[in-house]
């Protein structure tokens, strides 16, 4: 099957909302276009806004990392684009994901800051558990890390 929308590639994806086969790049722009509409339509940004990113190394938040910088750059939104990474302190966890994000940030060019749980907290989550066992720490981490973004956009003036 040949996608809807150019006709000369090969179909690789139907959108559910409109059952259009689209390829690769076609759906590609597509998704681009409906996250910038949905941007405008909200008016999630103005001109010069400074917005810091969370990026783990996974692929949720590289998937927004891409789409920011892409559409930024296409669009002429005028963001000030940064990334910000937390570093739990968990042994095996975060250090190939943060590979990933030295990678992106080589990639995408923009400033990154990685803070660690040591640092702002004086504690790793490796200690955490130490302390008060397996049974409550994903409750701590997530508290944690949400509080470690936002230091994080403060420290950026995001």
């Amino acid at each position: 099957m040949r996608c809807d929308k150019c006709a000369s590639r090969p179909a690789v994806v139907r959108r559910p909302r409109c059952g259009a086969l689209l390829c690769k790049s076609c759906f590609s722009n597509a998704f681009e276009l409906d996250v910038h509409q949905t941007i405008k339509e909200e008016n999630f940004f103005a001109p010069n806004d400074v917005v810091a990113i969370g990026v783990s190394g996974g692929k949720d938040s590289a998937v927004v990392l891409h789409l920011l910088d892409r559409l930024n750059e296409r669009f002429n939104y005028g963001l000030l684009l940064l990334m910000v990474a937390i570093d739990e302190g968990i042994r095996g966890y975060r250090d190939d994901s943060l590979e990933s994000v030295y990678k992106q940030q080589k990639r995408y060019c923009l400033p990154l800051k990685v803070l660690s749980y040591k640092d702002l907290f004086g504690w790793s989550m490796d200690e955490v558990v130490s302390r008060v066992g397996n049974r409550s720490n994903c409750t701590y981490c997530g508290v944690f890390r949400r509080q470690a973004l936002e230091r994080g956009c403060q420290v950026f003036g995001a």
